[in-house]
């Protein structure tokens, strides 16, 4: 059964539970949603920096915008379950033109959107969300906004009263509007603990290599677990092993671990 966008924007938002968090490893075109969707994920949510590279451009607000809502819209077609698209700032300067990005965002098919604050100042990210769930709401769309918060990913201000900082902008997003807070960088209990203690809405925890484990973030109060660019870098890393290996030794046994042509190829096929 093919969900309808109001249920599939429902189930998005139900996903969201620290009893069983929402786990993405996050995909950046339609092959890598597709290997996500099969592998038994519930969602899929894209990666703003993977998909910057798979299209030649860094992070950080270079990707023009149209170039970004052709790949969202290309992944909302390639899969059955909800997808949330990583929007960077918004592509935009102002709220107003990132209220277009949202009309674009739900024009494509996609149920939720990251945005981040960066190093803007937190009231510029406050109106872009205000303006964001103005769009979703006037389309009569069940948007579910993620604020990402980069002051410990960027390490923002005195680490001292980094917590305060992070507390204080949650609850000034939420007041403009936002469904869900992440905050990248964090992974120790002890401030995820903080975190989830003192923000109301779900809380989305970027992990990798040496975080706890989902179900673990879970008990702590997590509700949704990303991956990030993690997937992306992986997945180039496994071409730069194979690269190095083919130029040095000249042998090619880092392809050992590759998907088969047939099961790839069919994942791929059967997405039409």
């Amino acid at each position: 059964m093919t969900l309808t966008r109001p249920d599939t924007a429902h189930l998005f938002r139900s996903l969201h539970t620290p009893s069983a968090p929402l786990a993405l490893a996050n995909a950046w075109d339609v092959a890598s949603a597709r290997v996500i969707e099969a592998s038994g994920a519930p969602a899929i949510a894209t990666t703003s920096a993977g998909v910057a590279w798979s299209l030649g451009s860094p992070d950080g607000d270079v990707l023009a915008r149209d170039r970004a809502l052709r790949l969202i819209a290309r992944v909302v077609a390639a899969v059955s379950v909800p997808v949330s698209a990583d929007i960077e700032g918004g592509f935009g300067n102002d709220a107003a033109e990132v209220a277009e990005t949202i009309a674009g965002v739900l024009a494509a098919g996609a149920v939720g959107v990251n945005i981040e604050d960066g190093t803007r100042p937190p009231a510029e990210l406050a109106a872009r969300l205000a303006a964001a769930r103005r769009t979703a709401d006037r389309a009569g769309a069940d948007l579910f906004l993620n604020a990402r918060i980069d002051t410990f990913l960027s390490g923002l201000g005195d680490p001292d009263t980094r917590l305060k900082e992070t507390l204080t902008r949650a609850h000034m997003y939420v007041d403009s509007g936002a469904d869900g807070i992440f905050v990248p960088g964090v992974t120790d209990s002890a401030t995820v603990a903080a975190l989830t203690g003192e923000i109301s809405v779900p809380l989305n925890i970027m992990a990798g290599p040496g975080a706890p484990a989902v179900a673990e973030l879970g008990a702590l109060g997590v509700a949704r677990v990303s991956l990030g660019s993690g997937v992306a870098q992986a997945a180039y890393a496994a071409a730069r092993r194979a690269a190095q290996e083919l130029c040095g030794s000249g042998t090619y046994d880092s392809l050992t671990e590759g998907i088969a042509f047939p099961e790839l190829n069919t994942l791929i096929s059967g997405h039409h």
